[in-house]
């Protein structure tokens, strides 16, 4: 069996490779697809699996908003790491999304990914989206800084840890109100919600989260945000 790990493996041009690995999110789909072309190239079944998480999309915004490329080039980056993460948090075929992302007509799923093989469902999350921006706002207000995922999250699910207790934060009125979804679920709509500039990640801040420059689009024009059932531990089959 031979394994690419991408990032390490760039330079694997072998027929036989059954398994691809991304240890993070690459930063487009067009990354994707041509790092996950290197597996089975020979015609057999190959399996691609990533790993991904808030970091990744903070760093990759990150070196997009301070590079030093033309602002249409930034524009454009961000846009396709949006679709990125859109085929991460995709409750639908994978192989579809892909090929209409690069505009071809998928027709049938494929019955070989993921989400075909284990379907998933996804629900509205706009409510839980407002929650957690009310959380932020809210911690920031009463401390006077900003603070990270774990803080945000851990005031959503009324975690008593230390450090919550320690900022007063057992007394926001956000305290405990988001028990309807899980850690890692509170993640993942993060995740989203930074991509959409609802939220904004500052690195330099100990990667504390703030309110975006796009917040109203959900808190006052009526946007809406899905968030897929997530199922854990699941393989991606290329």
């Amino acid at each position: 069996v031979i394994v690419a790990t991408i990032a390490f493996g760039m330079g694997i041009d072998k027929p036989d490779v059954r398994f691809v690995v991304h240890m993070d999110m690459p930063k487009s789909i067009e990354n994707y697809y041509q790092e996950t072309g290197r597996a089975g190239r020979d015609g057999l079944p190959a399996d691609a699996w990533m790993l991904y998480g808030l970091r990744d999309v903070v760093n990759q915004m990150h070196f997009i908003e301070t590079s030093e490329s033309a602002p249409e080039y930034k524009r454009r980056s961000i846009v396709k790491l949006d679709s990125m993460l859109a085929l991460c948090e995709t409750a639908g075929c994978r192989r579809h999304m892909i090929l209409e992302y690069f505009g071809e007509k998928a027709g049938r799923s494929c019955g070989n990914c993921d989400n075909c093989e284990q379907p998933v469902k996804v629900e509205d999350a706009t409510t839980a989206a407002k929650k957690l921006a009310s959380a932020v706002y809210r911690a920031h207000k009463h401390s006077g800084i900003p603070f990270g995922a774990r803080q945000i999250i851990d005031i959503l699910l009324g975690n008593r840890t230390e450090r919550v207790l320690a900022r007063g934060h057992d007394r926001l009125s956000t305290f405990g109100i988001g028990a309807e979804l899980d850690e890692a679920r509170w993640r993942s709509l993060i995740r989203q919600m930074v991509v959409r500039r609802w939220l904004v990640v500052e690195p330099d801040r100990m990667n504390a989260i703030v309110l975006g420059p796009r917040i109203e689009e959900l808190l006052k024009q009526g946007a809406t945000i899905g968030l897929r059932q997530s199922q854990g531990g699941r393989r991606r089959r290329r």
